[in-house]
């Protein structure tokens, strides 16, 4: 499934190149180009239109992130790509702290959470514990032991 995703995103990127510029075309690495004609999906027919933005035309999220990629490390100038680092990394820092913040030790034994728990010592008193009762079988099979490993 996650390979005709990108399969697909291949194709979407593979259309959107054939309208930028032949110079720019070139500055992206043959590598890059042949992973891209090599794997893509060769049912998938996307029809790219210059007229109109990447989200009218419903491009999937890999194939918009292909191409920022690309734009970062090919086209962008030097403070564009100054920028763009700047954003990724102030976005990747509160990315971390919303998991800090989640996982924060100081933050696992707040009242709300010790709510839940309550909550659910709560249900478990209004359960009922049964009582052990032996069979009549297991009183029998004792009461022979009993007799048999008198000391």
């Amino acid at each position: 499934m996650e390979d005709l995703k990108y399969a697909d995103a291949y194709s979407e990127v593979l259309s959107i190149l054939q309208y930028i510029s032949l110079e720019e075309y070139n500055k992206i690495p043959k590598s890059k180009l042949e992973l891209f004609e090599k794997n893509y999906n060769k049912d998938y027919d996307f029809q790219y239109n210059p007229n109109k933005t990447l989200e009218e035309q419903n491009v999937s999220e890999i194939a918009r992130t292909i191409i920022a990629i690309l734009f970062r490390d090919y086209w962008a100038t030097d403070e564009q790509k100054r920028k763009i680092l700047l954003k990724e990394n102030y976005d990747n820092d509160i990315e971390k702290e919303k998991i800090r913040q989640k996982y924060n030790i100081d933050n696992i034994f707040k009242r709300e959470n010790r709510n839940k728990i309550i909550e659910k010592d709560d249900i478990s008193d209004n359960i009922a514990i049964a009582e052990y009762k032996p069979s009549i079988f297991k009183k029998f099979i004792d009461k022979i032991k009993s007799i048999f490993y008198k000391n």
